[in-house]
This record gives C-alpha cells, sequence and structure tokens, in this order.
C-alpha cells in the first residue's frame, strides 16, 4: 500500500531516521509570504550553503522541465525551489529545522492548474440546491421544495444541475411543475452546463415576464405552442430573470470564495484561473490575497459586461508577480451559447434541429472592436466559443489583432474551442492562441453530441490531438462547477475518452487522445504560460515556486487515475493539503 505523506524535523546526521519515522507533524497557519524576484536571484552557491525549510525525497518527481524532466528529490527555502536532483544531491541542505516528505517511490509533478473554472461559483454552487442527478422535471422540483423548509417566504431560491438530457422526455421543463412544489419563493436553477435557467411563476411575475416579452439579442426565452413563457431561458435571456436576485454581500462572497478554495486544494490544485468575475468579487480576493487567506493562486479574468468593455481602455491589468496569489489580466467574453442547450453557434442547422444554428451573443464587428481594445491597453481575452460559428467569429477577430502587431505577445484564448470546423483547427497553432479546453466535456457530452452535429461536424469536436499535431497550446481546465472539481477526472478523460464505467471500450473517437504527460503539461506548463508566469511557475526546477501536487502513486495513464489520491498540496513552500489516512 501507498505510504502517506509524512513530515520530519531533523539535522544533518538525522536522513536515515527521517526515511523511517512514522510520526507526522500538522502545517498550519496562513500561507508564508516572500518577496518576489527573478530566479536568477538565488545562485547554486547560496542555495547549497544555507539550509531548506522543506524538503521532498525518495520519489519519482515529474518535473517538466526539459533540462531534467525526472528527479527523485527537491528542496524549498520559503516559495522557492532551490535544489532539484538525486536524494544525495539534495542531504546538504538538512539543516536542524528542516523539514523532510519521505514520498516513498511516489509521483509529484509541478501543482496542477484549472486554467478554465468558476471557483466563486462553485462556492455559490455548494450553498444552492444541486439538481444533479435528477430523474424527471418532478424529481428536481422535489430538491427544490425540500430545500425551502426554514426560508423566510419570498426569499430566492437558486441551484444548479438539472439535465434534460438525462431524463426521459429529454424536453425542456415548464414552471407549472415547480409551481406546483414552490408556489411561495421565487426559484431561478440553472442548467448543469449554465447557459439554461428555470424559473417558477413566481419569478416570472418579479421579473415581468409575459407573452409580450420579447428575446434579447443573444437569447432565447422558450415558448409553448400558444406564445406563453414556459419559464425557460437560454443564454442572454437568464438575465431577465437572474438580474432580480439580490446580490450577495461582501461577506457572503468571502465564505463563498474560501469554501470552493479549500475544496480545490484537497483536489491537488495550487491555482485556478477563475473566469468571469466582476468588481465586487475582484474586491474581495483582492482582500483574501493580502491578509494571506487564500489557500491557492488566482489567476482572474473579468466578467466581460458592455459597462466593462466600454471602459477597458481606461483601466489597468493588474498582472502576475510569478508568486501572486491573486492576479487580473484578463477579460472573459462569449461568442455563443452551449451544446447541450443548442445555443451554440453552428455554420449550418443543428443536425438534431434542422430550424435552428444556435445564438451568436457578440456579432464579428463587436469581437473586433474588443479585440483591438484589449490588444492595444495590455489586456489578454479569454472568448467562450462552442460551436463552429462561434469560434469562427472568434478566430477571425484574433487574427486581425494579431496581424496588425506582429511580434506582440498576446496570447489571447479560445474557452473550450469545442467545436471546429476543420478548416480552422490549424488557425491556433499558426495565430498562436491557447485553446482552452476542458477534457471532460468531451465524456460528458459524447452521448449526445454526435446527434447534435452529424457524422462529418463531430470529427472537428473536442479534438484534441488535431489541435496540438498543428503545434497549438491546450491549456486544460474542468469548468467547475459545471463538472466535478478533480483535476485526475480530467486526465482520466484526457488520456483514455472513455467515461468512468470504461466506455465505450476503445473510447470515444481515440485518436483524439492525449498521452499522460502532455495532459500534466496542459494543467501546469500551458496553464503558467496562459498566466505569463511560466518563468515562475509550470515547472519543478530551481528559483520556480514551491507549488507542487503529490499523489498516493505512480501516475499511469489508464483507470487506477480514477482511483489515485491526492495525498498532499504544496502552494508557495507551504502544505495547504495533507490526507489523513487511518491506520489499522
Amino acid at each position: 500500500m501507498p505510504r502517506p505523506v509524512q513530515l520530519h524535523t531533523i539535522g544533518l546526521i538525522g536522513y536515515a531516521f527521517a526515511l523511517a519515522c512514522t510520526s507526522a507533524l500538522a502545517c498550519t497557519g496562513a500561507p508564508h509570504r516572500t518577496p518576489s524576484g527573478p530566479p536568477s536571484a538565488l545562485s547554486d552557491q547560496t542555495s547549497h550553503r544555507q539550509p531548506a525549510d522543506l524538503v521532498l525525497v525518495g520519489g519519482d518527481i515529474l518535473t517538466m522541465d526539459p533540462e531534467r524532466p525526472r528527479a527523485r528529490a527537491l528542496a524549498i527555502r520559503g516559495e522557492l525551489i532551490v535544489a532539484v536532483g538525486d536524494d544525495a544531491d539534495i542531504r546538504p541542505l538538512f539543516g536542524p529545522e528542516t523539514r523532510v516528505v519521505d514520498l516513498a517511490g511516489r509521483m509529484a509533478t509541478p501543482g496542477l492548474v484549472d486554467g478554465h473554472c468558476h471557483l466563486f461559483g462553485l462556492g455559490s454552487a455548494l450553498e444552492a440546491v444541486s439538481l444533479e442527478g435528477t430523474k424527471s422535471p418532478a424529481d428536481a422540483a422535489k430538491k427544490v421544495a425540500a430545500s425551502a423548509s426554514g426560508r423566510a417566504a419570498g426569499e430566492w431560491i437558486v441551484g444548479r444541475g438539472w439535465d434534460q438530457t438525462r431524463w426521459p422526455s429529454r424536453q425542456f421543463p415548464h414552471h407549472s411543475v415547480l409551481d406546483a412544489q414552490v408556489p411561495d419563493h421565487p426559484v431561478a436553477v440553472r442548467r448543469i452546463g449554465g447557459h439554461t435557467l428555470w424559473a417558477n411563476r413566481a419569478a416570472l411575475a418579479i421579473a415581468g415576464i409575459t407573452r409580450a416579452t420579447r428575446d434579447p439579442p443573444g437569447g432565447r426565452i422558450i415558448r409553448d405552442d400558444s406564445g406563453e413563457p414556459t419559464g425557460v431561458f437560454v443564454d442572454a435571456a437568464m438575465e431577465l430573470v437572474e438580474k432580480h436576485i439580490p446580490e450577495p454581500t461582501p461577506a457572503v462572497r468571502r465564505r463563498r470564495i474560501l469554501r470552493a478554495a479549500h475544496l480545490a486544494v484537497l483536489h491537488g490544485l495550487t491555482g485556478v484561473h477563475e473566469m468571469g468575475i466582476d468588481d465586487a468579487t475582484v474586491a474581495v480576493y483582492r482582500e483574501l490575497a493580502a491578509s494571506g487567506q487564500l489557500p491557492l493562486r488566482v489567476n482572474a479574468y473579468l466578467s466581460g459586461s458592455a459597462e466593462l468593455i466600454a471602459s477597458l481602455s481606461q483601466r489597468t491589468p493588474e498582472p502576475d508577480s510569478g508568486t501572486s496569489y491573486f492576479s487580473v489580466r484578463g477579460v472573459k467574453l462569449y461568442s455563443d451559447g452551449a451544446l447541450g442547450s443548442r445555443g451554440a453557434a453552428l455554420l449550418a442547422p443543428y443536425s438534431d434541429d434542422a430550424q435552428n444554428r444556435g445564438l451568436a451573443l457578440l456579432t464579428a464587428d463587436q469581437l473586433q472592436n474588443i479585440a483591438e481594445v484589449a490588444a492595444s491597453s495590455g489586456w489578454q481575452l479569454a472568448v467562450h466559443a462552442i460551436g463552429d460559428a462561434g469560434n469562427r467569429v472568434v478566430l477571425d477577430a484574433y487574427q486581425a489583432a494579431i496581424e496588425r502587431r506582429p511580434g506582440a505577445d498576446l496570447r489571447f484564448r479560445v474557452e473550450h474551442a469545442q467545436v471546429v470546423a476543420l478548416a480552422d483547427l490549424t488557425r491556433f497553432g499558426q495565430l498562436a492562441i491557447l485553446a482552452s479546453m476542458q477534457p471532460t466535456h468531451a465524456t460528458s457530452d459524447m452521448r449526445w453530441a454526435e446527434a447534435r452535429l452529424g457524422p462529418e461536424r463531430i470529427r472537428g469536436a473536442y479534438a484534441w490531438r488535431a489541435i496540438l499535431k498543428s503545434g497549438g497550446r491546450i491549456v486544460a481546465g474542468s469548468d467547475f462547477p459545471v463538472e466535478q472539481v478533480s483535476p485526475l477526472l480530467g486526465i482520466y478523460a484526457a488520456v483514455t475518452r472513455q467515461d468512468r464505467d470504461g466506455n465505450p471500450p476503445r473510447g470515444w473517437y481515440p485518436e483524439q487522445r492525449m498521452t499522460l504527460e502532455e495532459i500534466i503539461h496542459s494543467f501546469t506548463v500551458e496553464a503558467a504560460f496562459a498566466a505569463f508566469v511560466e518563468h515562475r511557475r509550470g515547472q519543478l526546477r530551481p528559483g520556480y515556486a514551491a507549488d507542487i501536487t503529490v499523489y498516493d502513486r505512480v501516475l499511469t495513464g489508464d483507470r487506477s487515475l480514477l482511483d489515485t489520491h491526492i495525498d498532499s498540496t504544496i502552494v508557495g513552500g507551504r502544505i495547504a493539503y495533507e490526507r489523513k489516512i487511518e491506520r489499522p
């Protein structure tokens, strides 16, 4: 059985004793902060003269450093790695207060970073009604009703997770089902993908939604045969209801962020790319980072509202120093909707809905203007694009901005890059555009994606290998809370293209699989590159931030990934999470 992480205080003569010792010391307190500086500030002579604070020995360390891909040991002082090599290389750095982690053959990698997620959204979801796994509209409504107990009359009930593709009817639900169970509270619950909202009559009344209400640009109100709203709103139409939900207070935002952040660290994440937050949430993040309360690093992207875009050139990005716990230098926008709700913008109609090509949320002119403003003012763009039309219009806008600035280091991103026309796949590599993709989207959507797209378009969907082959860079993430938090599930999906039951046996379009090292590279090196911190994070090498994920075994590209545990998560040289193992 794999051995747990063991922390020991040893002296120069205590190395053998340390490896044999079985007691563990808890590591607590706020994250240690040290002044940042260039990696070259730590010379080999200085590194070997001063004792390390923490060392890892006896492991299989996948460094992602092309100059030394594998190692057995490393040493940390403060927030930075000061040495990487064999156990004997690290031994001179032991001091009276050095703590040693005996990996006992287990694997460690650079800290895994979720390249596209919603951390504050996860915290909100953890406090909302979860409708994941519900078997019908009535089943979902019963869960909503159960959550109403103890709430004040008229208090809003929000939630997420229903999925009509898993219900017998496969149809969108009707507000009457919610009305029957929850008549006294306004209800607004999002579909699992986050691009569709289901509301009851009480919510419709507060929002003033009637048959006379028009579909907003980039949105759709689902109506019955007589033209009456059914209570389901797609993409931009969701705002008609959600703008009436009271905003959370700073204290509530703080609680939600911390709850989600600690869950993320438990799953081995040392950082996240937080996609689409407002200024009120930014203010809380800044406060948490300044007070040392954030247990992981957050690279945030502002939510691209019309007001933000209008003022973008007057705002100043807050770049990551390399050891920052919070930064914001990007803007998140939406080109189209989601495939599951048929809101993804397609070049030709849906194969299972001949009258529908999805929803374009921004025009080509709007995207080109925004790309120009962002490129001119130092902001990184990250644009959600699911359908092949949604992707093409983003790639066109990016190309125009890039070609006007030869040699500029823009690092523009396409979020999801889910369905790409075959002719467009090579543009990621040619234009140095980052493809921010979430492997578990493929294994979640494979039940119905080909029915939406048909046998030809599906060849450009979730096409990881094709993008890598073109020279493109893939930044891996999960999109939680749309998917589960654990990055190990994304690694498993990438190397197998199978669900947790091992289906389909050879994998879904297995030619698009990634290797184990490729997907770890996407969760580490590429995540650092996307945040402009590749000189300080993403690899385990001297002078880099000591962000490390430790597993209970050596990772292999098979089903054992589903049984793998995170043994510890190290952020900035501090053990932020350690798995407790019950011994007989």
